[in-house]
């Protein structure tokens, strides 16, 4: 299995900025996908930016211009610094990555997707 920590979340004033970060770890042959999805209460999960393992990125119209998606120097880990953020912005974020794992007992590969358990942006003045 492969799992993803969250870091970074918190209450902030409009204006300010935060940076997320997330981890992969686990039986990971390669990752091809990472990024931030979030969710507002009473509204459905969306995304905020994705990064692959060739560096190509995609933000969500909202994030564009405030908010960057990175790899970290960390294997198998990103940054999302978000700036200028907007009450609009509170929501819980998601860490999501999917590529390929492996089972040590088999050797075999197979397909992953996985979510980590998410973490509280509050934007309020």
């Amino acid at each position: 299995q492969v799992q993803l920590a969250e870091s970074g979340g918190g209450l902030v004033q409009p204006g300010e900025s935060l940076r997320l970060s997330c981890a992969a770890s686990g039986n990971i042959f390669r990752v091809e996908t990472m990024g931030w999805y979030r969710q507002a209460p009473g509204k459905q999960r969306e995304l905020v930016a994705t990064i692959t393992s060739g560096a190509d990125t995609n933000y969500a119209t909202s994030a564009l211009g405030r908010f960057t998606i990175s790899a970290a120097d960390a294997k198998n880990t990103v940054n999302l610094q978000m700036n200028s953020l907007e009450p609009e912005d509170t929501a819980v974020y998601y860490c999501y990555a999917d590529g390929y794992s492996y089972d040590t007992d088999t050797d075999l590969g197979e397909e992953f997707r996985s979510w980590g358990q998410g973490t509280q942006v509050t934007v309020s003045p």
